[in-house]
């Protein structure tokens, strides 16, 4: 039984090798002939550009043959309208040829030619004497406008020279004025200076029990402790009784200084030079220096003084009295100064 099912298998004939055998075979003779297809779309494509090139070059050159032709026509015509031209020359000169030899044979001899030049020179002479006569003409014209220009000239010295005289006049007079203002300047702040001597002297009858209120050159000086208490800038008890004396005094210099007088007191603030607390609500000592001379100036215009006679202002640490470390230099640094002045 096994041998027969072995010869059973024998007898099935196996296709497949010789399918494939076929299918590559057929694989190659198609590759084959997409190459050939390929190289001879190369060598066509080859063919085709070297034919478009000379095709091209034989347009240029058909084009430049075209243009000289059309030269070549353009300069014949031209040949050919001057030849016309010059024929029609001819036969003009040929004219006046025959008219010029008909009035020579009509001329009556050497008389009538030399009446002719006589009458050309007379005419001749008539158009010298026209343009002798235009030039004349332009010529007095000249005179007059040169006439009429030194005119102007001299009116314009004239007027310049008075313009000088004024300007002469008007320096003279602007001298003399700036002299009178010098000495009305002068004047006035040799005046001031009395009236600040008056008031400083009448601060130091008020204030003389206070060592720590001074004079210092032309400025009336306040410790900041007299008026203020550290870091702050509310005048303090001690400090008002003091600006009440100082408001007094203002208000009766202000009764003696005559209105002309354009008069202003000053108040400075000063702080040392050590920063601000953290803790105050000031972030700078020219803050807390301007906020003193303020409330100083405040106190004053309620106490009744003018305020159009009051300026405020703050220096913080920037103008120190004593460039020290010390405690001492510190305290004379903190200071509200007071300076009659003009505005």
């Amino acid at each position: 039984m096994a041998i027969s099912r072995g010869r059973g298998r024998d007898r099935s004939t196996n296709y497949w090798p010789g399918f494939v055998d076929a299918m590559a075979t057929l694989l190659l003779v198609i590759i084959f002939l997409l190459v050939v297809f390929m190289l001879s779309q190369f060598f066509l494509s080859q063919e085709i550009s070297g034919r478009d090139t000379v095709l091209n070059r034989l347009n240029s050159q058909i084009n430049e043959l075209t243009q000289l032709l059309a030269l070549e026509r353009g300069n014949s015509r031209d040949l050919q309208d001057q030849l016309a031209s010059l024929q029609s020359s001819l036969a003009s000169a040929e004219s006046d040829r025959n008219r010029l030899q008909g009035m020579l044979d009509s001329r009556t001899g050497a008389a009538s030619q030399a009446g002719g030049q006589i009458a050309e020179l007379e005419n001749k002479l008539s158009d010298e004497k026209r343009l002798s006569a235009r030039a004349l003409s332009q010529v007095e014209l000249l005179n007059q406008q040169i006439s009429a220009l030194r005119r102007q000239i001299a009116a314009l010295e004239d007027a310049l020279e008075a313009s000088e005289s004024r300007d002469r006049e008007s320096q003279t007079k602007i001298a003399d004025l700036g002299r009178r203002l010098n000495v009305a300047l002068a004047q006035r702040v040799q005046e001031l200076s009395r009236y600040r001597s008056d008031f400083f002297g009448r601060l130091r009858q008020i204030l003389s029990q206070r060592s720590d209120i001074r004079v210092v050159g032309d400025r009336f000086v306040f410790q900041s402790e007299v008026l203020f208490s550290s870091g702050s800038d509310e005048i303090n008890v001690a400090g008002r009784s003091e600006l009440d004396k100082l408001a007094q005094a203002i208000n009766e210099l202000s009764a003696e200084i005559p209105e002309e007088i354009n008069w202003v007191l000053r108040v400075d603030g000063h702080t040392d030079a050590r920063p601000v607390s953290g803790a105050s609500r000031f972030r700078s000592n020219w803050e807390l220096s301007a906020a003193r001379a303020i409330s100083v100036v405040r106190y004053l215009i309620d106490r009744g003084v003018d305020p159009k006679r009051l300026v405020a202002a703050g220096f913080g640490e920037n103008q120190p009295l004593d460039d020290g470390t010390t405690d001492d230099a510190y305290a004379r640094n903190r200071r509200i100064e007071l300076k009659l002045t003009e505005r």
